[in-house]
């Protein structure tokens, strides 16, 4: 699922999902008028490697074959951890290209609230994009670099004072932003990384806050999987981060089933 760069008439986060017919792109359908609406999701019984189109049983990352998770640019180590990036010396994981446009550019390290307040590291041109995908309310930005490395250097150093992971249950409760929290964790931020690092840091007078398209939001979560559960058909009351949210709790990671042939209806 991908996101509007600015919110729409509601006020609320624009998602679009974005499809293909294995490596054929389709068009973009708009989200967030299901919200309150009967969604059916069918599973077709294919699954194939978003990469190179192979059919598969099983993905690894996110909707690859074993293979092209060990060898696509996309799924180089430094995704997820960034600072084993070492494409600002010229050297390249897995794929140099790949690496110059996406890691040698300039990165946003950040606080966000999601369940809980955590540290993360994302491209500057990423901005405000990752923190809906990872369904934050909330966000503030630390420092500005100008590589990745860099950055997962100052998360590493940060790590010992707040998580750098997304608790999924309770992003997915009604979470209410505290601005303020979130510039004391800035300043406790700044503290920690010291002066190594300070002419990085950035000191924006605004935290940047998102609401998403929900009515109702779960009081006891159960995740399901189309591998488990092959139709899904409930009434859809709300979309956060990467999760369909449907009466009675049921939630479905959207981004978990890359690759999977389905057949979406709505009433």
């Amino acid at each position: 699922m991908n996101t509007e760069l600015y919110m729409n008439s509601k006020g609320e986060v624009q998602y679009h999902l974005r499809g293909a017919n294995v490596l054929e792109p389709l068009d973009a359908l708009e989200m967030n008028e299901w919200v309150g609406k009967n969604l059916r999701i069918e599973f077709l019984n294919e699954i194939h490697c978003r990469s190179t189109g192979q059919r598969i049983n099983k993905t690894f990352g996110e909707g690859l074959s074993y293979q092209a998770w060990m060898e696509d640019p996309a799924s180089v180590p430094s995704v997820l951890r960034p600072e084993l990036s070492r494409i600002h010396e010229g050297i390249a994981l897995r794929d140099h290209e790949w690496e110059q446009k996406h890691h040698n550019q300039p990165h946003l390290l950040y606080i966000s609230q999601t369940g809980n307040f955590k540290v993360g590291v994302t491209r500057s041109t990423n901005r405000p994009h990752r923190w809906h995908d990872q369904g934050a309310v909330g966000a503030v930005v630390i420092a500005e670099v100008p590589y990745r490395q860099l950055a997962g250097e100052m998360e590493v150093a940060l790590k010992e004072v707040m998580s750098d992971k997304t608790n999924y249950r309770k992003m997915l409760t009604n979470v209410q932003v505290d601005v303020d929290e979130l510039f004391d964790w800035r300043e406790a931020c700044f503290d920690q990384l010291g002066e190594q690092y300070e002419p990085f840091f950035l000191d924006e007078t605004k935290a940047e806050t998102f609401h998403y398209p929900v009515i109702q939001y779960p009081t006891k979560i159960k995740s399901v999987t189309l591998l488990k559960e092959p139709l899904i058909a409930a009434r859809l009351t709300g979309i956060k981060g990467q999760y369909l949210i449907f009466d009675g709790g049921t939630v479905f990671n959207v981004r978990r089933h890359s690759g999977f042939r389905v057949r979406i209806l709505t009433e």
